[in-house]
């Protein structure tokens, strides 16, 4: 989901009316942080802050690598009486502090999502809270609806970070239910946007960061109907694809890649370099249902070409590196991580455990891995690691070894390991009928 807010059309509603509790615990906000895309949905949230909260406005917008400029923010914020206003180029962090971390883990969540929105919004999160403190606000905002994960993801980061901060989320507390009354609210409070570009309807809700593009909405609003062809916008069709295949060497340094080609790179140059060159090749299209922490199943696609170059790649190195029964512990709790992550829980103490564990697990996850990109297809073709592999070649050859392997000890081996199942047998428990 993007991070502006997303249209939902639906029929109209009584506005919301908030309960005394709810008032009491609301009353006194003075200053609030917002996150602002700069788009038609968060310029009415600051206009309808300052109308129904008579607070201050603080607007936060952020560069996690969306592809648009995030400067004309800062005049449309100027124009409704913003004094302060955050504009900040957090690629480099967003790679290396969460993206990376998160790769070390191979996540994906419900077996193909590779989370690229979920892994934003603790990101932005963070900032939010960290604007807060510094210009003593008493609440944060965000564009976020109350049909989707990201108001989870959101608020549980914020309150995780600062327990006592309040939270204002227009989309549960307004009648502005759909794209006609937002154009009005900000026609009659002549909030500067680009009236021409908002009334057109995007067929889609997108988000975009440094790690993936995704769409929703319209036509695949329908888990039957084929996504069109010209919806997607960082990669080639696999059948339009080059015809000669791409090979590329990444290497590793405790589990994060940091060369392309033996070229040193920055994370997040990493990343868009690898976008560059999956989108390039087909690589990286996903068209999944996926289940949404609030309870619905949603229909969305996705394109990650740079992330799943680096999955398969990181497997790769580790397939050498990494001790069977380490890597197999990591299996079995990275699907509990990537749902931590998918439902917002990148602060928990159960999260920053695990990731404990798993940073542990990449000492030795250094070394070299040599990939085929062809018509969507990621092919490892090469794996090496100097220092840290643990193949053995005089051990697993099919040649003479010289003794290093002793195949006689494989008796006692499988013996002791069919035990149970013998006594079993014996005690007549027949697995056959």
């Amino acid at each position: 989901m993007p991070f502006s807010c997303k249209l939902v059309e639906c029929a109209p509603v009584s506005p919301y009316t908030p309960t005394p509790r709810e008032i009491s615990s609301m009353s006194g906000i003075k200053k609030v942080v917002l996150a602002y895309s700069g788009g038609l949905d968060t310029s009415v949230i600051v206009k309808w802050l300052q109308d129904n909260y008579h607070c201050e406005v603080v607007t936060f917008t952020a560069d996690i690598g969306q592809g648009e400029e995030v400067e004309p923010a800062r005049a449309k914020a100027q124009a409704m009486g913003v004094k302060d206003i955050y504009i900040e180029d957090l690629r480099e962090e967003f790679v290396r502090d969460f993206v990376f971390p998160m790769f070390r883990a191979n996540t994906i969540y419900e077996g193909e999502y590779l989370l690229g929105t979920s892994i934003a919004r603790p990101l932005i999160a963070k900032r939010l809270i960290e604007i807060a403190n510094e210009v003593g606000a008493d609440a944060i905002s965000h564009g976020a609806t109350g049909k989707g994960n990201d108001q989870v993801r959101f608020e549980l980061g914020a309150y995780a970070l600062k327990p006592g901060i309040k939270v204002i989320a227009p989309w549960r507390e307004w009648d502005l239910t759909s794209r006609e009354t937002l154009m009005n609210y900000a026609k009659e409070r002549q909030i500067p946007i680009d009236y021409a570009k908002a009334g057109k309807k995007s067929p889609y809700s997108m988000d975009a960061n440094l790690l993936h593009i995704s769409y929703e909405g319209g036509v695949l609003e329908d888990p039957w109907t084929e996504c069109e062809e010209e919806m997607w916008r960082w990669s080639v069709s696999p059948e339009t694809a080059p015809d000669q295949a791409t090979y590329i060497d990444l290497t590793f340094a405790n589990g994060d890649i940091v060369a392309i080609d033996g070229v040193q790179k920055s994370p997040a140059t990493v990343l868009a370099e690898l976008n560059r060159i999956g989108g390039a090749n087909g690589i990286g299209r996903l068209d999944l249902v996926e289940n949404r922490y609030v309870g619905m199943k949603s229909r969305g696609c996705y394109e990650t070409p740079g992330g799943t170059i680096m999955l398969r790649a990181h497997r790769a190195i580790e397939s050498i590196t990494l001790d069977r029964e380490v890597a197999h512990l990591k299996d079995d709790i990275m699907a509990r991580y990537a749902s931590l992550i998918y439902n917002g829980y990148w602060w928990s103490p159960e999260r920053l455990l695990l990731q404990k564990l798993i940073d542990d697990s990449q000492v030795h996850v250094n070394g070299t891995v040599r990939l085929k990109l062809y018509k969507g297809n990621v092919i490892v073709v090469g794996r090496q690691s100097e220092r840290d592999s643990l193949f053995d070649t005089r051990i697993s050859t099919f040649e003479d070894d010289g003794g290093a392997y002793n195949q006689k000890d494989a008796e006692g081996f499988i013996k002791l390991n069919a035990l149970r199942m013998r006594i079993a047998a014996n005690n007549g428990r027949k697995l056959l009928k």
